[in-house]
């Protein structure tokens, strides 16, 4: 008895005709495959986008408030910002080409919006040729944004411990 060819999401799909399936060249992706890979490609494109119709607030955050959103309950509880404070100005700033302010007010933010971009354009990749990235691809995105996570914490506590001393 022979086993169908295994794909990278684990499921067995019967072989086209003529196919050769192999750890480079897995089995074509199905449509809805691909329209959920273009999906996930315009997700962080639309927010890029978004954040470019807005003025960058010249406090550093709070430009989220320009889309009728609250203000950070973080602050409003707590009084501390959050981790997140500051994000939607940074990427505002980042789709206005201020690349040194967008690093300025959230660090996170800034590799947060660099990160969009190549996620979307491996998925447009991912989208147009139906094919899943290699495997290091993979684990080079999971990597970034663990990484991107850590970037975004440390940039909060510093803010948090220069806010405390001042």
């Amino acid at each position: 008895m022979t086993s169908r060819p295994q794909t990278p999401d684990g499921l067995s799909h019967p072989p086209r005709p003529g196919a050769q399936a192999t750890v480079d060249r897995p089995f074509p992706l199905s449509i809805p495959a691909r329209l959920v890979a273009a999906v996930a490609a315009g997700v962080p494109l639309v927010l890029l986008l978004i954040a470019s119709t807005l003025q960058p607030s010249s406090e550093g955050l709070g430009t989220h408030r320009q889309l009728g959103l609250p203000p950070c309950s973080t602050r409003i509880l707590l009084g501390v910002r959050c981790p997140a404070c500051g994000m939607t100005t940074s990427w505002s700033h980042f789709t206005h080409g201020q690349w040194a302010s967008s690093l300025a007010v959230n660090s996170g933010g800034f590799f947060l919006a660099v990160f969009a971009l190549i996620f979307s354009g491996v998925a447009i990749g991912v989208a147009w040729r139906g094919r899943l990235p290699r495997p290091e691809w993979i684990r080079v995105l999971g990597w970034s944004a663990v990484g991107i996570a850590v970037l975004t914490l440390v940039d909060w506590a510093i803010r948090l411990a220069s806010e405390a001393g001042a």
